[in-house]
Order: C-alpha cells, then sequence, then structure tokens
C-alpha cells in the first residue's frame, strides 16, 4: 500500500500552519518590528519555530476544518500562538540564519 499515491492527501492540513502565518504577519506589521528582517529564510525559520512550539491541528475533512477554526478563534489557542509567534520573532531575529 502506497498512501501519498493510493489516497488522496490534499484535504490532510495542519490548520495551525494557516494560524502562525496570519499571526505572523499581523506581528511582523507592527512598528515594534519595523527591523526584523523579512527576507525568506528568517520568515519560515520563524514559522518553523512557531509551529514546533504549538499543538498542531491537522484535518482531513470539511468538518474538521469547521472545529478547528472554531477551536483556534478560542482564548487558549489562539493566546498560544500569539505567544509562540512573538518567542520565534525574538529568537530567530537574535539569531538569523545569515550574516
Amino acid at each position: 500500500m502506497r498512501i501519498r499515491t493510493d489516497y488522496n492527501t490534499e484535504y490532510l492540513s495542519n490548520e495551525a500552519e494557516d494560524a502562525v502565518f496570519e499571526e505572523l504577519e499581523r506581528q511582523l506589521s507592527l512598528p515594534e518590528n519595523e527591523n526584523v528582517c523579512v527576507c525568506q529564510d528568517c520568515v519560515l525559520d520563524m514559522a518553523a519555530y512557531a509551529l514546533n512550539n504549538i499543538k498542531p491541528a491537522y484535518r482531513s475533512t470539511l468538518l474538521g476544518r469547521l472545529y478547528t477554526e472554531a477551536m483556534s478563534k478560542r482564548g487558549s489557542s489562539a493566546e498560544e500562538i500569539k505567544k509562540s509567534v512573538t518567542r520565534a520573532i525574538e529568537v530567530v531575529s537574535s539569531n538569523p540564519a545569515h550574516d
């Protein structure tokens, strides 16, 4: 059995990824982050750091998407994402992968 070829995995998605990118975009547009590097390497490092420090929210159906969207709007999940993105910006800004 070959899952990637035998099954349509297009619907398998980590909804937390979308939430992290939205929060990262929001925070990077704040005046206090105007000097933060937003090159591809740094932004993807920030996203990876944040995602590695929050609970994933995988879904494989529309119903799963609706459920994870509802959960992400609740305080604890949204706050976890906000804190993780804030920390990611701090860490990557202090240690960029380039000169």
